[in-house]
């Protein structure tokens, strides 16, 4: 990752990419709170930080990494904040009101989206809605070289017009791994900054926040301009194209397109769009007004447009309709006859994949499919049956689930559930899991049970997702009074993104105790015990679960991939 070998191409992950790029252009403060698909940029940054140069941290949240990112940035350092999709709404309060200062150090913010929900048990979101409500310029990369680019370039974007640019991957970007060809790596003599006092700029109250309103539109206007410059976004034209016909994408869906349109041997105009916001019009509005000349006619970018209008588009987008809203909008002022195609062929659930995008391009041109190519979409429409994933063998959660299902009778109890390996609860055999939602919902959602129910219940939280977002929770119920039992399952490690240190690991140095913390908060009813010794803890749930006020079990024994 270090090697300083300009012109050499290595293999690297997507995200492993990004750092590369990152580093390239001198990023000095970096953190992260660890989500897949995005873990793998803060585990490297991790590892190489200190060579580097480089201060990282795992922040305790999303929330807080974006703040200290903030923080940073306006202590004039180049920065990089990191997280996954759900990471981004825990952090929009801060987000918000930064792209209204704007950046002083320039700043990048990664986000990787999981479509069809990988590793995301809650919600399939697209963060690309974010884009538009913050007005925040997002780039959107489709393999692991624009990973390494569009990192460089947009930390040139906020150097340029002083605000935050986000990068938004996916799992199929993010984990692609690819030859990227390397540039210098620009080191800093210094990771230290200093802040200057400036409260017109990093206050954001009224009046003044109404004028930093303005002022963030009238830098969109100017990004938008720099956009329809750009080199990322790019008119590919083949030779024999069919006449009037043509498609427009971006981030992964390009991938997609090259190879469908490459099983089919079609020939069809691509718009790849790199700028998902602000977007290019003026390029987008060519494109659907203006065919594009077959190869050859035209050797240069600025004639590579004819005068016959495109008759159709395909709009080749993962989950939400946006980009195809905004070229029906565009459409109507550049080419109302416009027929524009996009999610009538391709679904808004779930990732795209090859077979979809071959298949909605047959469609769209009415192509036949050639026999390997009906074979393939034939294979990805069967039915394979599914395995339930499962605890690891010798998982410390097998003796918490033992205990429980001895002390109570699971069909008279309530069970909540949080993000974590102990999410496999809810799912054969063990099947004890009632609600799921998100980050530290567990003790709010029992909370809010309790209050309306006389049912005993019992909810489990993970240690890291405890200091994540559970800690306000758990002030909340005490202070209210309700009175759930809460097992907090510490297994010294954030374990299911990659064994990540929290603030209670034991690999952490001055590393905070969960008991300090739950007794700070007011908690009587407080034991620690290994779920191994069975006896023990099966008395203290049937013991706790009679109590008026909140109890907490902590539930203590390493991960077994810890231990070995």
């Amino acid at each position: 990752m270090l090697l300083n070998k300009p012109g050499k191409k290595i293999i690297l992950l997507g995200n492993e990419a990004i750092v590369r790029g990152a580093l390239e252009a001198g990023v000095q403060f970096v953190s992260t709170y660890p989500g897949t698909p995005a873990s793998d940029i803060g585990d490297t940054f991790f590892r190489i930080g200190k060579s580097a140069g480089v201060y990282f941290e795992y922040s305790t949240n999303e929330k807080v990494a974006l703040e200290a990112g903030v923080g940073a940035s306006f202590s004039g350092l180049k920065t990089l904040v990191a997280m996954k999709d759900f990471g981004l709404n825990v952090c929009l309060d801060a987000l918000g009101p930064f792209v209204y200062t704007g950046s002083k150090g320039p700043t990048v913010i990664i986000v990787a989206d999981d479509p069809s929900c990988h590793s995301s048990a809650q919600w399939e979101e697209g963060t690309r809605a974010i884009s538009y409500l913050t007005h925040i310029p997002t780039l959107e990369p489709a393999d692991p070289q624009e990973c390494k680019e569009f990192t460089k370039l947009a930390f040139q974007i906020s150097e340029r017009f002083k605000i935050p640019v986000m990068i938004r991957t996916t799992t199929r970007v993010a984990h692609q791994r690819a030859p990227v060809r390397i540039s210098n790596i620009e080191y800093r003599i210094s990771n230290k900054g200093r802040f200057v006092k400036d409260p017109r700029r990093f206050v954001t109250l009224p009046p003044r926040v109404m004028e930093m309103k303005k002022e963030l539109l009238e830098k969109i206007e100017k990004i938008q301009t720099f956009s329809e410059h750009s080199k990322i976004n790019q008119i590919n034209r083949f030779p024999k194209s069919i006449s009037g016909t043509g498609i427009i994408t971006s981030g992964i869906g390009y991938l997609y397109v090259k190879e469908a349109l490459k099983d089919l041997n079609l020939n069809l105009p691509v718009l790849k769009l790199g700028f998902f916001y602000p977007l290019p019009e003026k390029k987008i509005k060519d494109f659907i007004s203006r065919a594009p000349r077959q190869r050859g006619e035209a050797r240069d970018e600025s004639k590579a447009l004819s005068d016959q209008k495109l008759k159709k588009v395909l709009i080749v987008e993962e989950l939400e309709p946006y980009l195809e809203k905004e070229v029906e909008r565009l459409a109507k002022e550049a080419n109302c006859k416009l027929k524009i195609t996009g999610k009538e062929l391709i679904s808004e659930v779930g990732e795209l994949k090859p077979e979809i995008i071959t298949l909605a391009i047959a469609k769209f041109a009415n192509c036949k499919l050639k026999i390997e190519n009906s074979l393939k979409i034939r294979n990805w429409k069967l039915k394979i049956p599914k395995r339930f994933p499962q605890l690891c063998p010798g998982c410390p959660y097998w003796f918490v689930f033992s205990a429980i299902k001895k002390a109570v009778d699971p069909e008279k109890v309530v069970f909540g559930g949080d993000i974590g390996c102990y999410m496999l609860f809810g799912l054969p055999p063990l099947k004890i899991q009632d609600f799921l939602s998100c980050m530290g919902s567990s003790l709010g959602i029992a909370h809010g049970v309790k209050k309306a129910t006389d049912q005993k219940l019992i909810t489990f939280i993970g240690d890291g997702t405890f200091f994540h977002a559970g800690i306000p929770a758990l002030i909340n119920t005490i202070y209210n009074k309700s009175n759930p039992l809460i097992i907090i399952l510490d297994n010294g490690t954030t374990a299911m993104t990659g064994h990540q240190p929290h603030p209670g690991a034991p690999a952490t140095p001055n590393g905070i105790r969960i008991e300090n913390v739950v007794k700070g908060c007011g908690v009587k009813n407080l034991r620690v015990i290994d779920p191994i010794n069975q006896k023990e803890f099966v008395a203290a749930v049937k013991e706790f679960l009679n109590k008026k006020e909140v109890s907490v079990i902590i539930a203590r024994r390493p991960c077994v991939q810890i231990k070995r």
